[in-house]
C-alpha cells in the first residue's frame, strides 16, 4: 500500500513539475524593422498621392514603436495620434475603426488611458496567422482615409506577409 502511495505521489510530482516548465519559453513572431519601414513609407506615399500630409506609426505586437514617419507638412500631433491608434489595434486585436464601432459603450473610458485613442485609422498586421503588430495613419481629413492609406500599404506587401512563417 505504501508503494502504491509513493508511486502515485511521484507521478503527481512529475506532472506538476512538467506543467510548471511548460511555459518557460514561448516562440512568438514580431514585425521586423525592414518590413515596418516599408509599410510606413508606402502608407505615407499612398496618402501623399491623394494630397494628404500624414504621419504613420508601426508598432510591434507589444505596442512598441518600430517606425514613426511624419510627412514634411504633417502636423506634429499626428505622430502621437497614429501611435495611439496603433496601440488600440494591438490591444483590441482588431482595426481601431472596428473597435470604435463595436464598443461605443466603453469608448469614453478607453480615451482616458495613456497611449490609446479610439479613432479609425489603424489596422493589425497579420502574417501566418500571427499578429505581428499594427500600422496607423493620422492626418488625412477622416479616419476612413487614414485607414485606406494603411490598407494600401498592407495590400502592396500582402505577398511578403503571406510568406512569413
Amino acid at each position: 500500500m505504501l508503494n502504491k502511495l509513493a508511486i502515485c505521489l511521484c507521478g503527481m510530482l512529475a506532472l506538476c513539475f512538467n506543467a510548471a516548465l511548460a511555459n518557460d519559453a514561448y516562440s512568438i513572431k514580431n514585425i521586423g524593422l525592414d518590413l515596418a519601414k516599408d509599410l510606413a513609407a508606402e502608407a505615407v506615399n499612398a496618402c501623399r498621392k491623394q494630397g494628404y500630409q500624414v504621419s504613420v506609426v508601426v508598432v510591434d505586437r507589444n505596442g512598441l514603436v518600430r517606425v514613426a514617419m511624419r510627412d514634411d507638412l504633417a502636423p506634429r500631433f499626428t505622430l502621437q495620434i497614429s501611435e495611439e491608434k496603433a496601440n488600440l489595434a494591438v490591444m483590441a486585436g482588431t482595426s481601431s475603426g472596428d473597435f470604435r464601432d463595436r464598443r461605443g459603450d466603453i469608448r469614453p473610458e478607453m480615451n482616458h488611458l495613456d497611449g490609446i485613442i479610439v479613432m479609425e485609422g489603424a489596422l493589425e498586421i497579420i502574417a501566418g496567422g500571427s499578429r505581428l503588430g499594427a500600422i496607423a495613419v493620422s492626418g488625412a481629413p477622416g479616419g476612413d482615409i487614414d485607414q485606406a492609406c494603411a490598407q494600401k500599404a498592407l495590400d502592396k506587401y500582402a505577398e511578403r506577409l503571406e510568406f512569413i512563417e
